[in-house]
């Protein structure tokens, strides 16, 4: 047989935020690539977290995806199953994430590709991109990236919302802002592919894209290259993923996800991400019914972990015994570092506590809602031990539901909700919740 797979590295857990009814893996033995390449879905993920990582070890770390996943499609390909693979490294819509080094390590160990196309547009987030420039809608206005608070990033810092200067900068100079190929509106929209039959040596281009139609559109005419033998590369947020697998609508509907809710009981919320879209999205959720309200001092940290540690336990159990929702996050103080590692170093600590608490969570938990990428990626690979779980859908535009495996030590068939730290409106964790409770948050988002 031959078939096309989607195989997207996810520098977190958040890539799945289009799709439904594929594998997310924590592992990426060659074995568990092979269980998810022969899956029935069109597409699988592999949470390789690389965003929590300095450079070094981003790179490792896909180096030792890509050597296994080459090893899984050879011994695929000699038992007569062959596999042509869609390679996509996904990454934040804001720019942020280990670029070049993360395509320049697929390059190296699964080309040669024709090109890598930077696609950053996500449409449930508020990302488009027009006349190369990347946008982030900021208060109903199409804000350029570089003036938000994520082109600040104190590990993923950047100065240019024009992708081919975004290009130079982070690569150094060595692909210049000239050499980029920019696919702008009338490319996206009209027939390229001429175009794109003519692209070799791994050249770099930048896509504009306004609309998920605008991407459907272009996918078509990449997928006809493809067909004729050209080999891409592509450094995507979700919505080109959404173009690319052409899944139908997800079974269960947003609104009536609280189906998934274990036994009716209340959940828990683990907040993590501290960019300010979350603080406010906090801040509504903890003025809904239901909720326990437990901050996280990480100044206790570590001189006085253990106690801290017994302690936010507790109250969640006693909240889930009095009949609510513990809302577990972190004091909202950004701190400063004196380097990057300093700052990676303690986001790991702080991650690796607030594992201890899911570790421990009441075993009758009805679900779960993990706010921020890192914190999510963190959760269903260290907190809940999960070597694959399956996307069963979205609660709200960008935000997944997974839910652990029957056979789960602690918690079978929890709904498990990836929530990205930049994600939605101020009112959109209080929704989640509300759905899941079958409470109103306000006025709908999705």
């Amino acid at each position: 047989m031959s078939e096309t797979k989607i195989i997207v590295l996810d520098d977190d857990p958040t890539g799945s935020q289009t799709v439904h009814g594929c594998l997310l893996l924590t592992r990426w033995d060659k074995d568990t690539l092979r269980e998810a390449i022969l899956d029935a879905s069109p597409l699988f993920f592999v949470l390789t977290n690389t965003r929590g990582m300095a450079a070094k070890q981003a790179a490792e770390i896909t180096r030792e995806v890509c050597k296994n996943l080459k090893l899984a499609l050879v011994e695929l390909e000699k038992s007569g199953n062959h596999v042509n693979p869609i390679l996509v490294s996904r990454s934040d819509s804001t720019l942020r994430g280990h670029y070049p080094v993360e395509t320049d390590v697929i390059a190296e160990e699964l080309g040669p590709f024709d090109a890598h196309f930077l696609v950053p547009a996500f449409f449930e987030g508020g990302r488009t991109t027009r006349d190369s420039v990347h946008y982030l809608k900021v208060n109903g206005k199409d804000t350029p990236v570089h003036e938000t608070e994520f082109a600040r990033d104190s590990v993923f810092a950047y100065h240019h919302s024009f992708l081919p200067d975004y290009v130079e900068e982070k690569t150094g100079g060595r692909i210049k802002a000239g050499q980029v190929e920019r696919f702008v509106l009338n490319d996206v929209r009209g027939n390229s592919l001429q175009r794109l039959l003519n692209l070799h040596e791994n050249t770099c281009c930048v896509v504009d894209a306004e609309t998920q139609s605008d991407l459907n559109h272009f996918a078509g005419q990449l997928r006809t290259a493809a067909g004729q033998g050209k080999r891409f590369l592509f450094r995507s947020a979700a919505s080109l993923l959404t173009a690319l697998a052409r899944l139908p609508a997800q079974p269960v509907a947003a609104q009536a996800m609280e189906k998934y809710v274990r036994g009716g009981k209340p959940g828990a919320v683990i907040v993590g991400s501290h960019v300010k879209k979350t603080t406010l999205q906090l801040d509504h959720l903890l003025k809904m019914p239901g909720v326990e309200s437990i901050e996280v001092n990480v100044e206790r940290l570590p001189s006085s972990r253990d106690a801290l540690l017994s302690e936010i336990i507790q109250k969640c159990e006693q909240a889930h015994t009095a009949g609510k929702t513990p809302v577990v996050f972190t004091s909202r103080l950004e701190k400063t570092f004196s380097d990057q590692a300093a700052r990676l170093a303690f986001g790991d600590m702080v991650s690796a506590f607030l594992m201890d608490v899911v570790r421990n969570l009441p075993k009758t938990l009805g679900f779960l809602i993990s706010k921020g990428g890192i914190t999510s990626n963190d959760a269903l690979s260290s907190g809940l031990a999960l070597r694959t779980s399956r996307v069963v859908g979205q609660i709200l535009p960008g935000c997944s539901v997974v839910c652990c495996p029957s056979d789960h030590p602690r918690y079978p068939d929890l709904p498990v909700i990836i929530f990205p730290g930049n994600v939605g409106d101020d009112q959109a964790v209080a929704t989640v919740y509300g759905r899941l409770t079958g409470q109103s948050a306000g006025v709908e988002t999705l």
